[in-house]
């Protein structure tokens, strides 16, 4: 009996031990190298991988095998004002990459305690309503403050994500500056076309420095990729140079959408390129204008709706013929909305209106979204994206061609394997000021 068991035991320890090498070598075999997976604070390693991660928003158990950069995105203080109400708020995230013969992925995963997908959203003001006015209107998309500088009301912008990559090292202040390198915060200046002094104290775009130089821009609105998954492509260029931007005070804007090209130069003052029309616009306002009671005073209220809707956007599909939108035809005096089949009156309950405090108070729940997205494609749409908010923050997934078939030097070619510097920012409910963190670096396993 006790040789039985003897050989029972040992058995059974053979057993065990070769079911673990099967676990341990199916485990490792998507991951060429098994490089213990680390944490940076300015790298980040890009693991070879024979088996590609789903594009879900779950993180797949090979991301275990993938190092981490974490990150903290600080909001700067570039000038003019630019990101006043929000300098100095801070933002933690991590990013994981891997990448195969034809792929790179990413996982980002950001600290975000409220998700903020409701961009400029409507609602109804029955105190606004008064003679000649309506009390319909939409939310800032940033902070507002009184000339006390106390906040009146909080944004209500995008959580957004975006990376910052210099195409064929054509910028050479990209390697030391990265975002700051195409960030120029405008200064005043007067407009000689129309005669009128400008002081510019809260503007501010991305452009380059010289005419060879381009960044490649992925900006992740999460409205897209909830609804398209796709990541918005785009790109910065020098729009103009100094011809242009010398005399504006850096009156220029270098962000483009991918395919879109310098189509001819303006005939007017300051005489800028003019770029090719991009007909896959990723979103345009959700608003028009229309005379109270049909020949009164004209106002402006909500484009399309979803009768009892509760969506936070609006697709271009849905105000298309069969769409679940419906057009807002006419606008009454005390806001009543008329529709093809019906009517809503905001005045009955406050499904429409704000609820609580008037600075953090949130919007009725039937509140219609202020803005209609349409999928972006062709060049714009080389990036599959998936957004998942976790009730503590986001994760977003997301891969790209190592190679795109961009032939406009729009893009950032990967096949080289070689370091790329880069940098990240993040938006809470802004539409524009946002956490920086330059000083980054791509690296590959080889």
């Amino acid at each position: 009996m006790n040789l039985l068991r003897s050989k029972l035991f040992w058995v059974t320890a053979i057993l065990v031990t070769f079911v673990g090498l099967i676990v341990s070598c199916t485990k490792s075999d998507s991951i060429i190298g098994g490089t213990a997976p680390t944490t940076n604070e300015t790298d980040l390693l890009s693991l070879k991988t024979s088996s590609a991660p789903g594009i879900d928003g779950t993180i797949d158990p090979m991301w275990d095998n993938a190092s981490k950069l974490e990150f903290t995105a600080q909001v700067p203080e570039p000038g003019n004002n630019l990101f006043s109400g929000y300098i100095g708020e801070t933002f933690n995230g991590t990013i994981r990459s891997m990448y195969d013969d034809a792929n790179i992925y990413f996982l980002v995963e950001i600290t975000d305690n409220d998700k903020n997908i409701k961009s400029t959203p409507w609602y109804f003001n029955p105190s606004a309503n008064v003679s000649g006015k309506t009390g319909w209107a939409q939310e800032l998309n940033a902070r507002a403050y009184n000339t006390n500088g106390q906040l009146t009301r909080e944004g209500w912008g995008e959580d957004k994500f975006a990376m910052l990559w210099n195409i064929d090292n054509s910028t050479p202040k990209f390697v030391t500056q990265q975002c700051y390198a195409s960030c120029h915060v405008f200064t005043p200046y007067f407009n000689y076309y129309t005669n009128v002094y400008t002081s510019n104290a809260a503007s501010g775009n991305h452009y380059t420095n010289g005419t060879d130089e381009k960044i490649d821009m992925w900006w992740l609105h999460p409205n897209r990729g909830f609804a398209f998954g796709k990541l918005d492509d785009e790109y910065q260029d020098w729009a103009g140079g100094p011809a242009v931007t010398n005399i504006t005070g850096g009156n220029a804007n270098g962000r483009h959408f991918d395919d879109q090209v310098v189509d001819s130069i303006s005939k007017l003052w300051p005489n800028r390129p003019v770029y090719s029309l991009d007909a896959t616009q990723g979103s345009v306002n959700n608003r028009q204008t229309l005379k109270l009671d049909g020949n009164g005073a004209s106002v402006t209220v909500p484009w399309w709706i979803i009768p009892n809707g509760t969506s936070d956007f609006l697709k271009a599909s849905d105000t298309l013929a069969g769409g679940v939108a419906k057009k807002v035809t006419a606008v009454s005096s005390a806001g009543v909305l008329t529709y093809d089949g019906g009517t809503i009156d905001p005045n009955t309950g406050t499904d429409y209106q704000r609820i609580g405090d008037a600075v953090y108070g949130t919007i009725g729940p039937k509140c219609f979204p202020g803005v209609i997205v349409s999928p972006v494609l062709r060049g714009r749409a080389d990036i599959d994206l998936s957004a998942v908010y976790t009730g503590g923050g986001w994760i977003y997934e997301f891969k790209r061609p190592l190679k795109t078939a961009d032939a406009l030097k729009q893009d950032i070619n990967f096949t080289s394997l070689t370091d790329q510097p880069f940098g990240v920012a993040y938006w809470d409910r802004s539409n524009y000021q946002h956490g920086i963190k330059p000083g980054l670096v791509l690296k590959f396993q080889k």
